[in-house]
């Protein structure tokens, strides 16, 4: 199958029991959008019949298409083609669950992100829960996977499939659970129906510890503080009482959540402001002789997933196995030395993000015009570009004032994944990624010194 109706596949996004989402591309316009078709798992009819399928299936998109909100993902279009059904909605390159490194092992340990970042992904989350129950719906189905992640860093829930209208019902069948393990509150895991809005509190709860802390919570979670440096007790109350066994002990609803949440970030910014007041450490081992430039990779290759691990030098979660000195220095306007390496950088690059061959031509144009003085631009590689990456900000670290332009999260590679994807780097994150080169990430373009 290359075409569903008019629409040209480009890629599969995932798969769930009810349906498909490829990524497609719209004719003449060339824009790229997800299309989730209806294709239930043949176990999921036996136990549901095709008819009630087809009813959730159109329910989702009606749902999703009733809803208008920054935080909520957009649907665009319905249809069918040979009797099937699908619609048409945004598309985004990044997800929180692959962003954190989840994997269908849920119970592995993940990447802890940024606290400040953490709290940005949580506030998108409640703000389109709060909307949601304010139009009577519970989702039923919060987790890392269902959050989509735009280029300009904003939190999208999607995947209704499970979601229900206040007052509704489910008819399905007694033994099928509805939610995702360890997302899902334990009320609703015995009874879909008992689901309120303090069951997606609960796992927007599940998720916030799973971004701070790496790991899940258990059925007796340990306090967050314990796990997080930067994390007290006002933390361990904000987050125990979302994810409180018991949905009376929970906040009500998404806005309930959203109000705590303020007071929490106004908690956090009050200990930075606190941190940093405090003298700077005293100085300790005097700095490391200057040494032989860092001697990196600086032409790009076509690495296929199974080598990249060992090819990149990462660990399991796609993380450089370690990190080394830095000595960044202002060079010029908009351009700055790694000493270490004897690789110049862009402060910036682009403002906005771009496909992998638009970033190529951005290149080219940078160096046409002589950017900086220099003519030898390029795309960096994936070493190359992960001698940017820093560690987990901690303690003091935040009082620091970044050296690039924070606003390119993600940026290309020249190294590609195959004939139609490229590796990307994570800098919020510090892992690396294979984006299609269709999808949308920024240029931090490099020289040599």
């Amino acid at each position: 199958m290359q075409t569903i109706g008019k629409y040209r596949i480009r890629g599969l996004l995932g798969r769930g029991a009810m349906s498909r989402v490829y990524r497609v591309e719209i004719p003449t316009i060339r824009k790229t959008v997800a299309l989730k078709r209806l294709e239930p798992d043949p176990m999921l009819v036996a136990l549901m019949g095709a008819e009630k399928i087809r009813r959730l299936f159109v329910s989702e998109a009606v749902t999703m298409a009733g809803l208008r909100h920054p935080n909520v993902v957009a649907v665009w279009d319905f249809g069918e083609t040979q009797g099937i059904p699908h619609y048409l909605m945004e598309h985004y390159s990044h997800n929180l669950g692959e962003m954190i490194g989840e994997t269908y092992r849920v119970e592995r340990p993940s990447r802890a992100i940024p606290v400040d970042k953490a709290l940005h992904y949580l506030r998108g989350v409640l703000s389109g829960l709060a909307c949601l129950h304010y139009a009577g719906i519970v989702h039923r189905d919060i987790k890392p996977f269902n959050i989509l992640i735009t280029e300009q860093d904003t939190a999208k829930i999607c995947d209704f499939g499970l979601s229900k209208l206040r007052g509704e019902t489910f008819a399905g069948p007694q033994q099928l659970k509805v939610g995702s393990p360890w997302y899902a509150a334990p009320e609703q895991e015995a009874d879909p129906n008992a689901a309120g809005f303090s069951a997606d509190v609960f796992s927007a709860g599940v998720m916030f510890y799973r971004m701070l802390t790496g790991v899940l919570p258990m059925a007796e979670p340990i306090p967050p503080s314990r796990q997080h440096p930067d994390l007290d007790a006002i933390w361990d109350a904000f987050i125990l009482k979302a994810i409180a066994p018991d949905p009376d002990a929970r906040h009500g609803d998404g806005r309930q959540m959203l109000a705590a949440l303020a007071d929490l970030e106004t908690h956090w910014e009050k200990r930075k402001e606190a941190v940093c007041r405090l003298p700077p450490d005293p100085p300790g081992q005097p700095p490391t002789p200057k040494h032989a430039p860092l001697r990196l990779r600086k032409t790009p290759q076509k690495v296929a997933p199974k080598e990249a691990l060992a090819f990149f030098r990462l660990d399991p979660l796609w993380r450089p196995r370690s990190t080394r000195p830095r000595d960044f220095r202002q060079e010029s306007a908009g351009i700055i030395l790694d000493a270490e390496s004897d690789l110049v950088w862009q402060t910036a690059g682009t403002p906005y993000p771009l496909s992998w061959h638009q970033a190529a031509a951005y290149v080219e144009h940078l160096k046409a015009e002589g950017f900086g003085g220099r003519r030898n631009w390029r795309l960096p590689t994936v070493d190359e570009l992960l001698t940017l990456v820093t560690d987990l900000p901690r303690n003091r670290d935040f009082c620091l004032d970044p050296v690039f332009d924070p606003e390119q999260r993600w940026a290309w590679s020249g190294d590609r994944r195959s004939f139609v994807a490229a590796w990307c780097v994570s800098f919020d994150l510090g892992y690396v990624s294979p984006q299609d080169f269709t999808d949308l990430n920024f240029v931090r373009a490099v020289a040599d010194a």
